[in-house]
């Protein structure tokens, strides 16, 4: 064999090594993992002022799918006390498996 095929023999190998590798409990395993990526595609869209304001977030797993949502802080409220006023927050979904952004969207 000439010395370019063995080059893509090689190759195809080494391509073809490593792509089926996903760990076990997925890419986003935990809360605190599917807070950092959603903050890390929020703040170029929405701002990193408006997202920090919006800290703490809070992390569901439900069907491996990550629903990360900030939380709104009411002018005058206190802590414990549920306040209505107007806006809203950012709302992230990311597939457990796979770390993929699957939604997106902040609240008015």
């Amino acid at each position: 064999m000439k010395s370019g095929a063995w080059t893509l023999v090689l190759l195809y190998c080494i391509c073809s090594f490593g792509q089926d590798f996903a760990p076990k409990g997925g890419f986003v395993p935990d809360s605190e993992t599917a807070v950092k990526i959603a903050e890390a595609v929020l703040v170029p869209v929405y701002g990193k002022k408006e997202i920090e304001s919006e800290r703490p977030f809070s992390a569901a797993l439900e069907t491996s799918i990550w629903t990360i949502t900030g939380t709104m802080h009411c002018p005058g409220s206190k802590e414990g006390v549920i306040t209505l006023c107007d806006g809203g927050v950012a709302e992230v979904k990311i597939s457990k498996k796979d770390g993929r952004v699957l939604h997106m969207i902040h609240g008015k």
